[in-house]
């Protein structure tokens, strides 16, 4: 039986990396195989092209040229064996976040985006989408008290990120029985519990 495909997704500063984990360890409980991944990464050639593309300035096309390409691999080496064997993924951001970047952040036409995205994975989409969302302003805040170097994505100014925002708002609004949107304002106890009760009626 094939297995399913979960992608988490939202602006940076969301909060939604601290869930990922969480999320794989409450499935793995309720006795699924599950592998936890991430993108642009995944595998030891995504690794590399992760480092480009988060440090190196560069045209928009190969920007998302090379994530699709991060993307390919990802699907050949990880997602699609293991959906194959039956077992389920969860991965950090997926072709979602491209729309939302590439996008709508930087204004990539969206005719290019769906052609690369037919081209890739036009075979394979995600089951469930968890799309964690808050205001701009709070982001921001918590992108401020990061106690780390900020990539160039995360150092873009704010109407950037608003605009990545309202894309995937629109995604979201466009795919209601997939994409499914999270309150990230509320407590980390208020999330998950909203997580397991999505995931559970998902399960269902």
């Amino acid at each position: 039986m094939k297995g399913k495909f979960i992608t988490f997704e939202g602006i940076d500063g969301a909060g939604k990396s601290s869930h990922v984990e969480w999320l794989t360890e409450l499935l793995r409980s309720k006795g699924h195989t599950v592998l936890m991944t991430r993108e642009p990464g995944g595998t030891q050639l995504g690794e590399r092209l992760r480092d480009l593309l988060l440090h190196e300035p560069m045209h928009l096309e190969t920007e998302t040229l090379l994530m699709f390409a991060a993307r390919r691999e990802h699907l050949a080496q990880v997602i699609e064996p293991a959906l194959a064997r039956g077992d389920w993924v969860v991965c950090d951001r997926f072709t979602d976040a491209t729309y939302a970047y590439q996008g709508g952040g930087r204004g990539l036409e969206r005719a290019k985006l769906q052609q690369l995205e037919s081209w890739v994975h036009g075979h394979l989409q995600p089951d469930l989408t968890l799309l964690f969302d808050l205001p701009l302003d709070v982001a921001r805040e918590r992108i401020a008290l990061a106690e780390r170097s900020l990539d160039r994505f995360e150092q873009e100014r704010a109407d950037f990120h608003e605009r990545v925002r309202q894309a995937y708002l629109e995604r979201a609004h466009a795919a209601p029985s997939r994409i499914h949107v999270i309150n990230a304002q509320q407590s980390i106890d208020d999330i998950r519990n909203v997580l397991e009760n999505t995931v559970v009626t998902f399960c269902s």
